[in-house]
């Protein structure tokens, strides 16, 4: 049975992708240092093994007898890139490349990145921007940078023994055992369902792409099983068919999923972070192998059905069980994690 690592399998889309490799016979391994632990809502599906450890402080040993590895675990957003200097470079980047490196002595086939569509930048929202418009100079956050400084670095270490493939989500969405309410549809439906109200402070005309966190799932999987010559040293932009949306458009599906709730555009802000992304790439080379499921309104459903089975609270929604910065902060600011977030 072919052994696969997933870092940061304890979080947002770990939580959900671990079952699913369980249930396409894959034997898995966990890493995960642990942040979010204490903020599970349902119970989570547990890996065959698990190794609690920082990505920093990865050895060889941890990678012994694994097949493949997907590599989610990171600063998972801008403000936690922002958080302490120097952080998002050693986490996101530098035990990346680590692992990466280890990865390919001890003998893994097959190392499948969790890189980010956040490195494109602030594009020109009438261009679908393709994969190789990501550069260092797009990248206007220390999360976007460190995403393209690891996709590069890693796909140098691509070779005939050791296939590295990046994948570039979309915006998730979606139920998970681990909430993420600090992300952009997630926090329209959980604001709807916990308020009654959504208020969008922009006039709602920037894009968004989205998808549903078992396509990216899937995405991932998609990237262990095609073969060689269709994913080596590739990069794929991760979404749906016509997957840019509006954050208008966001907001009436969080409407529809919350039907009794308000939508309130306030035009005070002027967001100038928009931009659309091509998905052609990952539907032509990966056709065989990708193919996502969901949409806006059947994923909306979903998080309404699941806000109920948990009894979502404005105060969870708003709070450190899904808001990734608040849970971090809370943990540093309780002396548990020291200022590098490392544990004490």
């Amino acid at each position: 049975m072919t052994q696969v690592l997933v870092t940061g399998n304890r979080g947002y889309i770990g939580s959900v992708l671990v079952p699913i490799l369980q249930e396409h016979d894959y034997e898995t391994v966990g890493y995960d240092t642990g942040y979010y632990d204490d903020s599970a809502l349902p119970p989570v599906p547990e890996p065959k093994r698990q190794i609690t450890k920082d990505t920093r402080d990865v050895s060889i040993e941890d990678l012994a007898g694994i097949d493949a590895v997907i590599h989610l675990a990171a600063l998972s957003n801008d403000p936690l890139g922002e958080l302490s200097p120097g952080l998002t470079e050693e986490i996101n980047r530098d035990a990346s490349i680590l692992i990466g490196k280890l990865a390919k002595q001890a003998g893994v086939k097959r190392f499948v990145y969790a890189s980010s569509q956040s490195m494109y930048g602030i594009a020109d929202a009438n261009i679908e921007v393709e994969e190789a418009t990501g550069n260092a100079q797009n990248a206007i956050t220390s999360y976007a940078r460190t995403k393209w400084e690891a996709e590069v670095a890693l796909k140098k270490l691509n070779d005939d023994n050791f296939t590295v493939v990046c994948m570039r989500p979309s915006t998730v969405y979606g139920a998970s055992p681990r909430l993420r309410s600090d992300i952009v549809y997630n926090n329209l439906v959980g604001c709807a369902y916990t308020t009654g109200k959504i208020e969008i402070k922009s006039d709602g005309s920037p894009w968004r792409p989205v998808v549903h966190v078992e396509d990216v799932s899937n995405a991932f999987i998609a990237g262990l099983e095609a073969p060689v010559n269709l994913v080596a040293g590739e990069s794929f932009n991760v979404g749906v068919p016509s997957g840019n949306y509006t954050v208008r458009d966001l907001a009436e599906a969080a409407q529809r999923a919350v039907p009794d709730s308000t939508l309130v555009f306030t035009g005070e802000h002027k967001d100038n972070r928009s931009y659309r992304v091509s998905f052609k790439k990952i539907f032509s080379v990966l056709k065989d192998y990708y193919k996502p499921q969901w949409n806006l309104d059947k994923g909306g459903k979903e998080l309404v059905e699941f806000f109920k089975k948990i009894n979502f609270t404005e105060e969870r929604f708003r709070g450190r069980d899904t808001v990734r910065l608040r849970q971090i902060s809370q943990l540093r600011n309780s002396g548990k994690l020291d200022k590098t977030l490392r544990w004490k």
